[in-house]
């Protein structure tokens, strides 16, 4: 209820703002100078960044290789026989020498867990874990069931699809020795970037990603945990009390939670954990409704602990507020149309008003689109080194990309928080569709090749008849 008040209350608020300053002022300065507070910080960041590469070539990160604490890998899986094996095995490669790997079946419907019970019987290394159908649902809650069980000083958490590199964990761990810090994340990358236009579109948005955490990581500001290729500190998951069971995003909520606790979050853009694009656009509503809904609940719900925390750092508050402003900004520009519709058509509509009104549309979409398409296209150039021109046209499709896929899903999400209960709708993330994809056309291929093949025996049969 008292997330639903204060978004009430925050959407109430723009829209009297808006309401009343069109009539005095032009609430276009107000949003382009919005912005341009967004842009400022932004270049600040980036400038942040130059300046910590440009430190550590002069002066390298010391790496204490006596620091190599035990650490519990920990792998959720509902449904996801088709994967688990190819992850597993994969993340045992990992060049380290203190790991166990703890794969948990979360009430699966399909062949899950007895793979990964083949899987234990096999390594080792592999601990099996298999939830009954009364286990509490969610991420969070197969988490705290296998924090019962792990052995680790630190605990990293993968996705069921997720792939490494085998120095993976040595690129991490030095991020995690110092005191203050409770986790860190590394970077993330689609496996599948070039199936299509969503998958291509989604490697650019978590390179653009990459960029702001960097930039955050850079300002000391309150980076941000992504689920997946998460290490986190054992003290520190057990300073906020292991992973929150009413979320559905555990990886946002728990970041903020690390944040108002005081503990500073690194992000490592040398270790990649590459996962698997959604290739159909259904399944990646489903999976960006979640991940939206979640930041924006997790906002609601701690901004008064974030405001009054004691411990928080104030760079990592102002990082915060800052990054807010991503959900505002939207509604404010939606709102900023609506209104400016809404009066031409209640005023006498005459053209000069109609310009007006469309002009300054026109004005808020530029400043937006220009804001996206900027910050994309200097992240594809500068972390998938991209040429100028591919670079460019891959920035305006996932810009367009954005407005279509961000922006109306937040007014969904917001009339959801507003007039739904709250569920815990996980909305599951659909993986191995690229390996469904492979094996439909394998089969095809392998149904045509026998067709082929008896229409050939059917012509040397008639061969052999017409030469006898």
């Amino acid at each position: 209820m008292r997330e639903r008040l204060l978004l009430f209350f925050i959407l109430f608020g723009l829209g009297v703002f808006l309401y009343i300053f069109q009539n005095y002022i032009d609430t276009t300065k107000g949003f382009v100078i919005l912005c341009a507070c967004m842009v400022m910080y932004g270049l600040y960041s980036i400038a942040a960044s130059i300046y910590q590469k440009r430190k550590l070539k002069k002066y390298p990160l010391v790496i204490n290789e006596n620091y190599k604490p035990f650490v519990s890998i920990m792998i959720p899986a509902h449904n996801e026989e088709g994967v688990i094996a190819n992850t597993v095995e994969n993340v045992l490669n990992i060049d380290y020498p203190n790991f166990e790997v703890i794969v948990i079946d979360d009430r699966s419907s399909d062949n899950t867990a007895t793979v990964i019970k083949e899987l234990a019987d096999k390594h080792e290394k592999v601990i099996a874990m298999v939830r009954g159908e009364d286990a509490y649902p969610g991420k969070s809650a197969v988490l705290n069931d296998a924090f019962q069980v792990a052995k680790g000083e630190a605990i990293l958490v993968f996705d069921a699809d997720a792939t490494v590199e085998p120095d993976f964990l040595n690129k991490l761990i030095p991020h995690l020795e110092p005191a203050d810090v409770g986790a860190v994340q590394a970077r993330k990358v689609i496996r599948n970037k070039d199936v299509n236009l969503l998958t291509r579109c989604q490697n650019n948005e978590y390179t653009m990603d990459t960029q702001l955490q960097v930039g955050r990581d850079a300002v000391k500001g309150a980076v941000e945990l992504r689920g997946n290729g998460e290490l986190i500190k054992r003290k520190a998951l057990e300073d906020i009390g292991g992973w929150n069971n009413e979320t559905i995003t555990d990886d946002l909520d728990m970041s903020t939670r690390l944040h108002i606790k005081g503990w500073d979050i690194r992000f490592c853009p040398d270790a990649c954990v590459y996962e698997e694009g959604i290739v159909y656009l259904f399944p990646l509503f489903r999976q960006r409704r979640r991940w939206l809904e979640g930041t924006i609940r997790r906002y609601l719900e701690y901004s008064f602990q974030a405001m009054f925390s004691k411990k928080m750092s104030h760079k990592a508050r102002f990082d915060m507020a800052m990054y807010i402003t991503e959900f505002i900004m939207p509604m404010w520009f939606m709102m900023e149309v609506t209104f400016r519709v809404i009066k031409l058509f209640a005023d006498k509509v005459d053209p000069y008003s109609l310009h007006n009104t469309l002009w300054s549309s026109l004005i808020v979409s530029a400043v937006v689109g220009a804001g996206f398409f900027m910050t994309i296209r200097y992240s594809l150039r500068k972390y998938d080194n991209k040429p100028r021109k591919e670079a460019f046209f891959q920035a305006v499709e996932t810009t367009i990309y954005f407005f279509i896929i961000w922006f109306p899903m937040e007014i969904f999400i917001c009339g959801k928080i507003l007039f739904c209960k709250k569920d815990m709708n996980w909305g599951k993330t659909a993986h191995g569709l690229v390996l469904e994809e492979k094996k439909k056309i394998k089969d095809r291929i392998t149904k045509e090749l026998q067709v082929l093949q008896n229409k050939i025996k059917e012509a040397q049969n008639k061969l052999q008849e017409v030469l006898k």
